[in-house]
């Protein structure tokens, strides 16, 4: 066993990082805590917490480290948690980062490394059908027929914030935002990178091996 079993994946879109962050849980039988999880429950059960963040959702905003921390005390501080975690969009920043070592014992990071280019290249070919919500990729796993669902026959179409152009932006806010968390986690020799870009099931080998697991 590990000597530690709090983790947080970092990570640009389409890099993978909840992919991981699950199999890594799995591996170490610990709670994959997802912040964009957490979000959706909120808002669903229509919490004071959840009807914060629905407004600042539906507005396009980023929701304020005050109302993140403050989901994340909540979680954290539950039982089933006590034997460790993998965090999967959290923290976003260092200012979350500090937060969070506040109410937790030592993280350790795992950064996917991947390139913007591979990064829109992997997202920008998504495409859902209108119909079913079966999900494709031109390049991954084209459709039998152009632009139909091979399940029902639906048209195909590109999510809005699957565009190059809001990947690209998206991109644009994790390098200012995320990325110095790399530079928080190495300088405290809690920072393991990993290669983002191969197939999943390669990723996640030398994730394992990475770990020593």
């Amino acid at each position: 066993m590990l000597p530690y079993t709090r983790f947080t994946i970092i990570g640009p879109q389409g890099s993978g990082k909840g992919t991981q962050a699950k199999f890594l849980a799995e591996r170490l039988g610990v709670r994959h805590v997802s912040t964009g999880d957490m979000f959706r429950h909120h808002v669903s059960q229509g919490t004071e917490l959840g009807k914060q963040v629905d407004v600042l959702l539906k507005a396009g905003s980023l929701v304020p480290d005050e109302v993140t921390n403050m989901m994340i005390t909540e979680r954290l501080v539950k039982p089933d948690v006590a034997p460790g975690f993998v965090l999967d969009g959290y923290p976003r920043n260092v200012v979350q980062a500090e937060f969070l070592g506040t109410i937790a014992l030592e993280v350790q990071a795992i950064e996917l490394q991947l390139t913007d280019a591979e990064a829109v290249r992997r997202i920008a070919g998504r495409r859902v059908c209108q119909k079913c919500g079966a999900n494709f990729h031109l390049e991954f796993a084209p459709p039998r027929v152009a632009d139909a669902c091979d399940s029902c026959g639906g048209e195909l179409v590109q999510r809005a914030d699957d565009t190059e152009a809001a990947v690209r932006a998206r991109l644009a806010t994790y390098h200012r935002e995320t990325e110095p968390l790399l530079t928080y986690y190495r300088s405290r020799g809690t920072l393991t990178v990993v290669d983002g870009a191969p197939p999943i099931p390669k990723v996640t080998a030398a994730v394992r091996i990475a770990l020593g697991l």
